[in-house]
């Protein structure tokens, strides 16, 4: 695999993981059946980010707020890390994000997880989106000025 693409591939998987809620990803994560030794390198510990934004999209970056991470690192028996960050206080989510992404380290298993586990959670993810975008297009109101018959 490329390197790019193998970048690519960890950043739409770690993407997925972490608009997905906790219990769906222990859930898939049991029926995937890896149970790999590990040590945690890091947490699960939940901390403070600062979040910028921008009036407009495109004027200077200010900060706005702050919102609660949980972030979390683990070490494989192979050597394999892997690292997690996901917004809110769920540790075994944060834990759990941090296993997936060790042990896609190797190819065969990342091909596994993201046949067995990403795809579905995206799938699901992706149905969520769309029920939004049609609720949303229901409650829409469609303005327009009406024109007077006198000139």
């Amino acid at each position: 695999m490329h390197a790019q693409e193998d970048i690519a591939s960890r950043k739409n998987r770690m993407a997925v993981l972490a608009r997905s809620s906790a219990s769906r990803l222990q859930e898939l994560w049991d029926t995937l059946e890896l149970a790999p030794p590990y040590r945690i390198l890091r947490g699960p510990e939940c901390g403070l980010v600062t979040l910028r934004g921008r009036v407009g999209g495109s004027g200077e970056p200010f900060n706005f707020g702050e919102a609660t991470v949980t972030r979390a690192s683990v070490k494989l028996q192979d050597g394999s890390v892997g690292h997690a960050v996901a917004l809110g206080r769920n540790m075994d989510k944060a834990r759990i994000a941090a296993l997936v992404d060790a042990v896609c380290r190797t190819p065969a298993t990342a091909a596994l997880v993201d046949a067995r586990m990403i795809a579905p959670l995206q799938q699901e993810l992706d149905a969520a989106d769309e029920t939004r975008r049609r609720e949303a297009a229901a409650t829409r109101v469609d303005f327009f000025t009406m024109v007077r018959g006198e000139d």
